[in-house]
């Protein structure tokens, strides 16, 4: 049985990747639930080379889903997509070129039926806030078990639109106590839920995008550079982050951003 994609002429970008001609979907009974499920297409991006092989590897033994491609920056990114048509995409946060949350933000626009999460070794509350203003659907520790990542991937794909997927790692880190997250709530109530949760849900998406560079090592001056800002408007950015944070020195701060 195939499983074609409508169009939609609202968006070239999404008609780009359904391209003129129906993708055969494969399919295959789940052995968890014992459904006909239709395979999930996955495509990496993670400049670790042993990674992408890893989760290839991992991948080709689990028949519910297929690898479809790896690439290690985000560079050309919109026209991967266009070309493999994943259903889900895994995206490190830390690698060179462009800002992979900005670069989420627009997969997002341009291909809304594709699911991206963020795949890190850095589980920190700043990353995982940008990665809900970002519209991810997951975010994922590096640290956790192969196995435990390829089932959250699962999740996101199968999950219904607008939940958010953690693996064991993030979750006992960052996840606000009583908060269920990836159980089909609408992404408006859920990503409130949990950043609303967090003291990082007191920041603006500016204030949000400062602190997520001091956390990468940055100085006021490379910020400003960065976001095309003078540097006493970063340090007006700084003082009112340490404010709604509760922080009293740019030393404790830079740890909070890091932590």
């Amino acid at each position: 049985m195939e499983v074609g994609i409508m169009p939609n002429s609202h968006n070239e970008a999404e008609i780009a990747l359904r391209g003129t001609k129906t993708l055969a979907r494969k399919q295959v009974r789940s052995k968890l639930t014992g459904t006909v499920e239709t395979v999930i297409r996955l495509m990496c991006v993670d400049d670790h080379a042993l990674l992408l092989e890893g989760v290839k590897v991992q991948v080709g033994l689990d028949p519910e889903i297929e690898f479809v491609a790896g690439f290690p920056t985000a560079d050309n990114l919109r026209e991967n997509v266009a070309q493999f048509r994943p259903d889900v995409i895994t995206l490190d946060v830390d690698m060179p070129g462009p800002d992979v949350f900005e670069a989420a933000s627009q997969l997002h626009k341009d291909f809304q039926m594709v699911r991206f999460a963020l795949l890190t070794a850095h589980v920190r509350e700043s990353l995982l806030a940008a990665a809900y203003r970002s519209n991810a659907s997951g975010y994922f520790s590096k640290g956790d078990e192969m196995s435990e990542i390829i089932a959250a991937i699962k999740r996101v794909a199968r999950s219904p639109a607008g939940s958010f997927v953690m693996t064991p790692q993030v979750r006992a880190k960052c996840a606000p106590t009583g908060i269920s997250v990836g159980t089909g709530a609408s992404r408006r109530s859920s990503r409130a839920s949990v950043v609303s949760g967090t003291l990082i849900g007191r920041l603006t998406a500016r204030e949000l995008e400062v602190l997520r560079l001091i956390g990468a090592g940055q100085s006021r001056i490379e910020i400003a550079q960065a976001l095309s800002r003078s540097p006493k408007t970063i340090d007006g950015h700084q003082e009112r982050i340490m404010k709604k944070l509760g922080i009293e020195s740019r030393a404790t701060l830079i740890r909070f951003a890091i932590c």
